[in-house]
């Protein structure tokens, strides 16, 4: 076969397909890992590393660094001795000056004899050749045991350390103190400076502590140990001690760290010392590496590789250059990156803008101009909007007698203790914006929501659900009344927010729900007869307050359990007064569109349109039928879908039927004496005609004796006259609650003041 003449395009290719292969040979070699052992030796024993001057086999190492490995056992092992006896497992070398070798713990019995005893810890069988030194700064002398010192001894016979481990009768042998070793069944103390590669050890007994009778047997056990492995294995080691501490003794294999260095004198071939410079540190044996010594008092001199490269500065050329573009990650460059001896160079990258790219540039800046203009227009238009929203947060604030109110709050210090107008964006803050997920609840006059104010505190806002006049009136009214009011069973009002159509309220936050969810849930958790009992105390005490306490009565118009708010400690609150109407205390009775909840409502106000004091008393007798009963006011029976709690109980009671309808909880509580009484005043308060029905005072007064316990069966329940009563003026728990204004409050009051 005869071959082609070689022509230029031919060489041309050739040349192509060789560039790369040669790239990735320079590339290879660069990569290739710095020798660690001496040609031709064995660089691992198993998985540790074993760089020169230590070795394994004749020629591989220095004097005093031999090492043998056991290629027996799987993985192999590396030992560190000049003989089977004197061999301990090197576990880890580093060209840092460290070896970590396994060590056994020297153990001993104080029962043998409680003066004195020697023993010997030695690093293994390089002690010998003068190599190796226990690190101080790595390792902790340890002892193990009872009521025994333990002493660090150095060839000349001189305590270097000592520790004491103590042990009283009320922590027993081997009790574990904590982890941190400091005494107590456990004692460390740290390694002296300069290190050697073997101690004595002496254990002495205190003399003041005396074995007691029944402890036949005391071990003890000292150790010199890797300070960070105690750190982390010290605890379990000294439980398992305390509860085995022969076998523990026996078994355990102790990390220890040891430091290895050359001699300027033996191992002076190692060094290149510059002549004339003495105050130059020098170089090792491999070109790029430097002399550092070990922080000691012995100055032990030992190599490192220059800044630079890596590699081992005991072999020559050991130590190679780093390319530092190979690894962006630990030497960063933005730019062209071009490695050097010892250190590299980073030069920035030249760009040249073709024409396409010109233009690329010119789109992306239009783009990024017209972008910034649509951001302009709607900042501008965001600004509107928000100049716009402020006006008409203006109008709704005079358009719901915010001015009227501000000079109202600023002329009296009760209210403007009590009451503070709000911002929208304050209110919006403290929903989230009304978010659904913060419902608390609602009921005929708006939606409930849960909001935390700007200084941590919770409270109740309620919002409007439908805007019309109507609302608008309602809210204002409840406002009006709610600042007035000062009761610790009425739900106490922090403010207002007039810059809405409808007037948003601030209340106190009442955590525990309402009367009604707790009355007539399914839930296994009742109320006690005692706590129903004085819940209807606390609100006939709000009702009363409320009707006769004040220069200016208020008739609630919506009494119902729902509308009895629970704190945590079941106290009731009385709430929504959004349906509520005041009028002059010597006034008995009002003309009005007829408003309420069906089941609570008064007959007598339905058929009349004549709003009184005794409505109230009525709507509170269906909450005492439902305390007794457990019945919601309008319920499903056999011969009726719809029947009314209130008709049912009166006839159950005309007919002497109660135990037909009383709550079995109240009856396994002993409550039916007093419950026959509350059955009897309920009763009173149902009657159709008002006149025959109790004031809230009487009703107060009946609540308080039974509740009291003063109420016998026999004591009547006497049907009144409206005409014959004259309640006396009540004084509440603060003399506060019964002080009314007359000027800027009653032009307020008739300036909210709604047909009905």
């Amino acid at each position: 076969m005869m071959l082609a003449p070689s022509t230029p395009s031919t060489r041309a290719k050739i040349g192509a397909m060789i560039a790369p292969l040669a790239l990735h040979l320079i590339a290879a070699t660069t990569l290739a890992a710095p020798p660690v052992a001496l040609p031709g030796c064995r660089e691992a024993c198993g998985n540790v590393t074993v760089p020169y001057p230590f070795g394994i086999g004749q020629g591989c190492f220095r004097e005093g660094f031999n090492l043998t490995c056991d290629d027996t056992t799987q993985p192999p092992r590396l030992f560190a001795g000049d003989n089977d006896a004197a061999w301990v497992q090197v576990v880890a070398v580093s060209l840092d000056g460290t070896l970590r070798i396994n060590t056994r713990m020297v153990n001993f019995s104080l029962s043998e004899n409680p003066e004195k005893f020697n023993r010997t810890w030695s690093a293994g069988g390089l002690r010998a050749a003068g190599r190796l030194t226990v690190s101080a700064k790595r390792n902790r002398f340890v002892a193990l045991g009872c009521n025994l010192v333990a002493s660090l001894v150095d060839d000349a016979g001189r305590f270097v350390s000592v520790c004491a481990a103590y042990c009283s009768e009320a922590h027993g042998p081997g009790r574990v103190s904590d982890a941190s070793c400091s005494g107590v069944g456990c004692c460390q103390t740290p390694v002296p400076r300069p290190g050697f590669s073997s101690y004595g050890i002496q254990i002495n007994d205190l003399a003041q502590i005396r074995v007691r009778p029944n402890d036949s047997s005391r071990y003890g056990a000292v150790f010199i140990a890797d300070r960070d492995w105690f750190g982390e294995k010290g605890l379990v080691l000294q439980l398992d001690y305390s509860a085995e501490p022969q076998r523990i003794a026996d078994s355990t294999v102790v990390p220890t760290v040891l430091e290895w260095s050359l001699d300027m004198k033996r191992d002076k071939d190692m060094f290149r010392l510059p002549d004339g410079l003495p105050t130059d540190p020098g170089r090792c044996i491999s070109a790029n590496s430097i002399v550092v010594y070990n922080d000691d008092e012995n100055q032990r001199p030992r190599c490192n590789c220059s800044k630079g490269y890596e590699g081992n500065p005991y072999i020559a050329d050991g130590c190679q250059d780093i390319d530092e573009c190979l690894q962006p990650d630990v030497y960063p460059c933005n730019g062209t990156c071009t490695n050097m001896p010892g250190t590299y160079r980073c030069s920035a990258k030249k760009r040249i803008i073709s024409l396409p790219g010109l233009i690329a540039i010119i789109a992306i800046g239009a783009c990024f101009g017209l972008l910034f203009s649509l951001l302009g227009v709607a900042q501008i238009i965001k600004k509107l909007k928000k100049q716009r929203a402020k006006k008409l947060r203006q109008k709704f604030f005079k358009k719901n007698h915010g001015l009227l109110l501000q000079q109202l709050i600023s002329s009296n210090k009760d209210i403007a203790e009590k009451m503070k107008i709000f911002s929208l964006e304050e209110l919006e803050q403290a929903t989230n914006k009304f978010d659904h997920n913060r419902i608390l609840g609602g009921g005929g006059h708006g939606v409930v929501y849960k909001g935390i104010l700007s200084d941590q505190h919770v409270v109740a806002i309620k919002k409007a659900k439908i805007v019309v006049q109507r609302e608008i009136d309602q809210f204002i009214n409840e406002v009006v009344i709610l600042s007035q009011t000062n009761h610790r069973n009425v739900v106490k009002l922090f403010g207002c927010c007039l810059e809405t159509e409808v007037p948003i309220l601030v209340y106190e936050f009442i955590s525990n729900g309402t009367l009604s969810c707790h009355l007539h849930d399914q839930s296994e958790n009742h109320f006690s007869w005692k706590d129903r009992l004085r819940i209807a105390l606390e609100t006939a005490r709000a009702i009363t307050y409320l009707h006769s306490a004040a220069s200016i009565s208020v008739y609630h118009r919506d009494i119902k359990c729902a509308n009895i708010l629970l704190t945590d400690t079941l106290t009731a609150k009385v709430s929504d007064f959004g349906a509520s109407r005041s009028i002059s205390i010597d006034e008995t009775g009002i003309l009005t569109v007829v408003q309420g909840t069906y089941g609570y409502l008064d007959p007598e106000y339905y058929y009349t349109s004549r709003l009184t004091e005794k409505s109230d008393v009525y709507s509170f007798g269906v909450i005492l039928a439902e305390l007794l009963t457990r019945v919601t006011p309008v319920f499903s029976s056999h011969s009726s879908k719809g029947t009314s709690l209130a008709s049912h109980f009166v006839s159950l009671m005309s007919d002497n039927r109660l135990s037909d309808i009383l709550d079995a909880q109240i009856v396994n509580e002993g409550g039916v004496e007093d419950a026959e009484v509350v059955a009897r005043l309920a009763k009173a308060c149902l009657s159709l005609k008002g006149e025959e029905r109790p004031t809230m005072r009487q009703v107060e007064t009946t609540l308080e004796d039974v509740h009291n316990s003063k109420v016998k069966l026999s004591s009547p329940i006497t049907r009144v006259n409206q005409s014959s009563l004259k309640d006396q003026p009540w004084m509440g728990n603060k003399g506060g609650e019964g002080t009314r204004l007359y000027s800027l409050e009653k032009e307020f009051i008739q300036s909210s003041e709604i047909p009905r």
